[in-house]
């Protein structure tokens, strides 16, 4: 049982280090699209993260509570910010 809590702790390093990699496009990302499909792959990255969490610390039935109400507010949060940039003729 230790190995795959240092087999699912090490993917969770890598997809964090992979979420850095997004944040870097959501802040300088060169088109306002760019910036919200940065925020999106974060926002799914940090979902897996706490998916892991939970079978790490052998408690998955919360963290998956948790983590479809947090998907749920990645996806409202997208739509909202997708919605207000078409009003805006931005995209």
């Amino acid at each position: 049982m230790i190995d795959m809590q240092r087999f699912f702790m090490g993917v969770s390093i890598a997809l964090l280090f992979l979420a850095f990699l997004c944040l870097y496009r959501a802040i300088w990302g060169p088109l306002i699209t760019n910036r919200i499909v940065g925020v999106g792959a974060i926002g799914t990255k940090t979902l897996i993260v706490l998916l892991l969490m939970g079978l790490i610390y052998d408690r998955l039935d919360m963290f998956v509570d948790i983590s479809i109400v947090y998907a749920l507010l990645n996806f409202i949060g997208t739509l909202a910010a997708s919605k207000y940039l078409e009003m805006m003729g931005e995209v």
